[in-house]
């Protein structure tokens, strides 16, 4: 057998077969078995047209149901080779063909080849008897031509290498006879052909049996044949037929009778009694699934028929009767299963891609299944579908195989996976089914771009807000998944009064949250927009934008403040005419106003304090100011009023005036002097008017007065003698009271020095470092002002700590008609280093319009 084997393994007695089928694409190859490991089957890559060198790339692997890997592919060269030894007979018994089926398949793109390679026996086994001595008796009434059934050989090789016939040794009276059963087995009956049987001369006869298969060179096997010769009992049973022949359905239950035998012998007595058996030609597999009751001859079934196992079984019967020397006869019955539907369809993948891409072509391959039913005819036909509501379908292949591949476009974000029930049922009646079911998870492609929850928001903030707080937070939904869903904020640069958004906004890349980068000021900016972009993390990365409308909310934050009259450090005065007073006479109004806004800047006035509170009342809303009574000469000459000016914020701001009212027993002598101060009336007059509407105003009317006096003063820049002074009128008139003159005196060049250095601030000064005096029986009131050689102290020395500059306090005390004036003296600046000292004097002017006190230089909070 090894030497066999060894021709067998030979590459000159290697048997390749190779076949291209046009329909399947089927690849088939025919080996010898017990080839030894190693041995060359077949190039593989080169019959099926692949590049050899994208094997591995392309996964190649071979796809069986086997569990034993009988064949490798060396996936360097592409050679299918064996990986194990093959015995066809432990693989195939005695099927007369064998075969491993099993399939190529590569990936990118998804390709499957059915592979059969054809497994060819070898005469590697000897016939063998199952007995090594077979018994006969034979009695010596037999005529010749009688024949006597032999057990048969059995060769597990196939085809010609199974058992082709028997031959018996040389004798006087027997000779063999070769039959063909119809499963082209062979089996002998011994012939009784030459002459009969004489026991007187020959009581018993050896004879050996030899078994010849059709192998090169022959195999066989044999036996001895031992025939004793009886006495005469000359009369065989005879069945009724050669040949009985029954049909039944598979899996017919026990004891359900499948035929009945029936022999007669025409002897008499105990020689005709006959007894029914299977004789040794049935196999043992026919024996298991039926019995035969010995004395009805009736065949019933007692085991469970298959019809995919076996459809037809042949039964060999014999009746032996019961004479001294028992003679048999013989019959066969022939039992056909007729097929049921018993067996469910078998769904298989062969090949199975578990994860697609959202963004896959149709008709894209993702699995191989195969369908498999045991059952034939109609029953075994099978059908297969998956559901019609899922983008996936199935495409017919040969062999009861399908491809489910892409029918419609993926979409993960509406559904990322799919259970895909794959229905398979045969044909027969009632049909049978099977249900597989696989899952396909679809992979995430970046096609959708972030979403904010609004296209646009509105962020309510409050002023004086504190700098990197979070204010608001933007959110934007990203329906897909992993990178491609990772949401990153940013701030689309723009302009926010000419400065770049991100100086005043950030967004935290990762939350959205909004952080204000400043403190805002309602009064300085009311609203802005910005623009947040929200951006995926995909390739490509996919935008979107949202506005942001900031509105800043105001805050009272801001006191009132008090356009008229106007005041020095929160002082003014204001001269009253005694005797034209009456009850509800208008002295004068307070007029105040608030930079917030609404209810911040809603204001009220309030009488805090007063020098005779019976005598004046404050409108609450209008801020006017009117007699309760009239004025009388008992009353003090000088009034002192302190209003509270209060916003309706919360928590409210206020602020104060002190009015100082001086009543004027006699206004008819108040005259204007006339002087050659008349020359620069216009001048003055119009300086007031720039000054009055530029205070209740805007800034810019407050820019355009500063240019406007620049360039008077360029022009004005001529030399004053020394001595010159210059004096002008000024009249001043309360809310409904009568004009009042005030003469002012001013120094050589004061024209420069004072007024053209002029700003809007605050008065500061306390009214009580200043004293104003009053001559009821003179009209004319003159204030003088000195100026050093330093005409540049009001820029050098710095403001007090109201934020006032010396240089603005005489425009004040002039538009409220103060009896003040100011002494400059070239003098040390105490408090700032070697700058001019400036001090304040009191004066009491008189026409002759010399200084009355002098005080020492000093710093006037």
């Amino acid at each position: 057998m090894s030497h066999l084997a060894k021709c067998f393994c030979g590459p000159a007695f290697i048997l390749l077969l190779f076949v291209s089928d046009l329909v399947s694409g089927q690849i088939h190859y025919s080996i010898p078995e017990e080839l030894e490991q190693g041995a060359f089957v077949g190039n593989i890559v080169r019959d099926l047209g692949l590049n050899v060198e994208k094997l591995s790339a392309r996964k190649f692997r071979l796809v069986s149901d086997d569990s034993r890997q009988y064949l490798k592919v060396n996936v360097e060269n592409g050679i299918l080779f064996v990986n194990e030894r093959i015995d066809r007979e432990e693989l195939c018994g005695q099927s007369p063909t064998c075969s491993l089926s099993f399939e190529a398949a590569v990936d990118n793109p998804l390709e499957v080849h059915p592979i059969e390679v054809e497994i060819v026996d070898i005469n590697d086994n000897s016939p063998n008897f199952p007995k090594e001595r077979i018994a006969l008796q034979i009695g010596e009434w037999i005529t010749p031509g009688a024949s006597f059934p032999l057990e048969s050989a059995h060769d597990l090789d196939v085809g010609v290498n199974a058992i082709n016939t028997y031959e018996i040794s040389s004798n006087d009276y027997f000779g063999l006879s070769v039959q063909t059963r119809s499963d082209g087995s062979k089996h002998a009956e011994l012939l009784l052909e030459k002459k009969a049987l004489d026991r007187e001369q020959q009581s018993a006869l050896q004879l050996v049996l030899t078994a010849l298969d059709g192998g090169k060179p022959h195999r066989s096997g044999t036996t001895d044949i031992s025939i004793t010769v009886l006495d005469n009992n000359d009369n065989a049973p005879i069945f009724q037929h050669e040949v009985y022949r029954s049909s039944i359905p598979e899996n017919t239950p026990d004891d359900t009778s499948v035929a009945q035998v029936k022999a007669t012998d025409l002897d008499a007595g105990p020689n005709a009694e006959l007894q029914y058996s299977f004789s040794s030609h049935s196999s043992d597999r026919g024996r298991e699934l039926f019995q035969l009751d010995s004395k009805t001859g009736e065949i019933k079934v007692r085991g469970v028929l298959d019809f995919e196992e076996a459809n037809i079984y042949e039964l060999y019967v014999q009746a032996t009767d019961k004479g001294a020397t028992p003679m048999a006869g013989h019959a066969k019955v022939i039992v056909k299963l007729i097929d049921v539907n018993d067996n469910a369809p078998e769904i298989k993948l062969r090949s199975m891609s578990r994860v697609v891409s959202e963004d896959v072509k149709l008709g894209t391959v993702v699995a191989v299944i195969s369908v498999i039913d045991r059952d034939s005819g109609k029953n075994g036909q099978v059908h297969c579908t998956v559901p019609v509501n899922i983008p996936f379908r199935l495409q017919q292949s040969p062999k009861k195989q399908y491809k489910l591949v892409v029918g419609e476009a993926l979409d993960r974000e509406k559904q990322s996976s799919f259970n895909i029930s794959i229905l398979a049922w045969d044909g027969g009646t009632p049909p049978l089914s099977a249900n597989r079911t696989m899952l396909v998870s679809v992979s995430d492609v970046n096609d959708n771009a972030p979403e904010f929850t609004q296209s646009s928001y509105n962020v309510y903030l409050m002023e004086n807000n504190t700098p990197g707080a979070s204010i608001f937070a933007v959110t934007a939904l990203d329906p897909d998944v992993d990178q491609n869903g990772e949401i990153s904020y940013s701030v689309v640069e723009n302009q926010i009064q000419d400065v770049s958004a991100t100086a005043y906004i950030s967004v935290s890349s990762k939350s959205g949250n909004i952080y204000a980068l400043r403190s805002f000021d309602y009064e300085q900016l009311k609203h802005f927009q910005i623009k947040v972009q929200a951006q995926d993390g995909g390739f490509p990365p996919l935008t979107n934008v949202a506005l942001v409308n900031v509105i800043i909310l105001d805050q009272n934050d801001n006191a009132p403040f008090i356009v008229s009259p106007i005041t020095w450090n929160n002082s003014t005065a204001v001269g009253i005419p005694l005797r034209s007073t009456y009850p509800g006479y208008s002295v004068t109004k307070v007029l105040g106003t608030d930079a917030d806004s609404g209810q911040n800047a809603r204001l009220s006035y309030q009488l805090m304090d007063a020098t005779d509170p019976s005598l004046f009342s404050v409108g609450l809303l209008t801020g006017e100011i009117r007699t309760l009574r009239r004025l009388l000469e008992e009353d003090a000459t000088t009034q002192s009023l302190v209003i509270l000016v209060k916003d309706n914020g919360q928590p409210s701001l206020s602020s104060t005036a002190t009015l100082l009212f001086s009543l004027l027993s006699n206004v008819t002598d108040i005259v204007p002097e006339p002087s050659e101060r008349s020359k620069n009336r216009f001048y003055f007059s119009d300086l007031n008017l720039y000054l009055i509407v530029g205070l209740g105003s805007t800034s810019f009317i407050f820019l355009v007065t500063i240019i406007l006096l620049l360039g008077i003063r360029c022009k004005q820049g001529r030399n004053i003698t020394e001595g010159y002074i210059s004096t002008v009128s000024v009249n001043y008139s309360g809310v409904g009271a009568q004009p009042y003159n005030y003469s002012i005196c001013l120094s050589p060049e004061s024209s420069k020095s004072e007024f053209l250095y002029l700003k809007p601030y605050s008065a500061t000064l306390p009214y009580s470092d200043v004293s104003v005096k009053n001559t009821t029986n003179t009209s004319e009131s003159t204030v003088y002002l000195w100026e050093n050689a330093a005409a540049n102290c009001a820029q050098q020395c710095p403001t007090n700590s109201r934020g006032l500059k010396m240089t603005n306090l005489l425009m004040f005390w002039v538009l409220e008609g103060l009896l003040l004036g100011s002494v400059w003296s070239k003098e040390t600046c105490p408090r700032f280093g070697p700058l001019p000292g400036i001090e304040l004097r009191s004066l009491t002017c008189k026409a002759s319009a010399q200084p009355l006190s002098y005080r020492t230089p000093r710093w006037v909070e």
